[in-house]
């Protein structure tokens, strides 16, 4: 079943094996056994898990990428807004 990549569980197990669930449980061997393998298979990282944290840190990087660029951004609207201050005084000034 692991080289299959199933689930195990003693559902999965009583029906792979064609036993009872009662029989995997009443053996101390076997019980063991597949609560081992089950807590291991838990442990392990699923493809989902790993693709979501690949998917976070990817939406991190692209957050921190647009507020650098936001910034940038202010600052050069802030540059051309006094820019244009002094543009308009020296066309006022012209003027009169």
């Amino acid at each position: 079943m692991i080289k299959q990549q199933k689930k195990i569980n003693f559902n999965s197990v009583a029906e792979e094996s064609g036993v009872s669930k009662s029989f995997l449980y009443k053996y101390i061997e076997i019980r063991s056994r597949i609560e081992t393998l089950r807590k291991q298979e838990e442990e392990l990282e699923s493809p989902m898990k790993v693709k979501r944290d690949m998917t976070e840190k990817s939406k991190d990087v692209i957050i921190a990428s647009l507020r650098k660029r936001n910034k940038n951004l202010e600052e050069e609207n802030r540059k051309l807004k006094e820019q244009l201050k002094v543009e308009w005084a020296t066309i006022y000034k012209e003027i009169k």
